[in-house]
């Protein structure tokens, strides 16, 4: 699997999102940050996710809509249940998923991470399809962003650790991590 040069996953789906903005420095891509998603909360499938991250969410489909419809955020991609990845935006721009955030004392993660969505819950075990689409996608990642490495991994709950819960306790990172085909060091 590559990435084009202008940062496009090619083993996914593009849905262009309009929530992004150009990074501050594209050399500085260094974290990948995992995150969780269902629309709405806790039910799986549908075209709402997508919706979402495209400002095209309905607030009259469902009561949750009408209070988060106009967010304005996005994520890289979307890991569907059945494995399926979608992109909303490029790499090589910076989406907004982190919100107010910091890794190793850094703030803005935004501005140097990748965001990846996984659809689920925090209380839903994640599918195998899930693991294995994830693991192609990040081992891709590292190929083309050297400086993402394991230790540069993390999840949202400890991005923003007062905000957010995902992708919360049920999310298998040794699985995951162990599902990653990487050269020796």
């Amino acid at each position: 699997m590559t990435i084009s040069t202008v940062g496009w996953y090619e083993n996914a789906r593009h849905v262009p999102s309009p929530f992004y903005d150009s990074r501050p420095k594209l050399n500085d891509v260094s974290l990948l940050v995992v995150h969780n998603i269902s629309l709405p909360p806790g039910e799986f499938g549908g075209p709402y996710i997508e919706q979402f991250f495209t400002g095209n969410l309905n607030p009259a489909e469902h009561p949750f809509f009408e209070v988060i419809h106009q967010m304005g955020v996005s994520a890289h991609c979307l890991i569907r249940r059945d494995g399926e990845v979608v992109q909303f935006v490029s790499f090589h721009d910076r989406a907004w998923h982190a919100g107010q955030s910091s890794f190793a004392g850094r703030e803005r993660c935004n501005d140097y991470s990748i965001g990846i969505e996984l659809e689920g819950s925090d209380f839903v075990s994640y599918t195998k399809e899930q693991y294995l689409s994830l693991s192609t996608l990040t081992e891709t990642l590292m190929k083309h962003f050297p400086k993402i490495t394991i230790p540069r991994i993390t999840g949202h709950q400890y991005i923003s650790p007062l905000r957010k819960t995902d992708p919360g306790l049920v999310f298998d990172w040794v699985k995951f991590k162990d599902g990653l085909s990487l050269p020796p060091l």
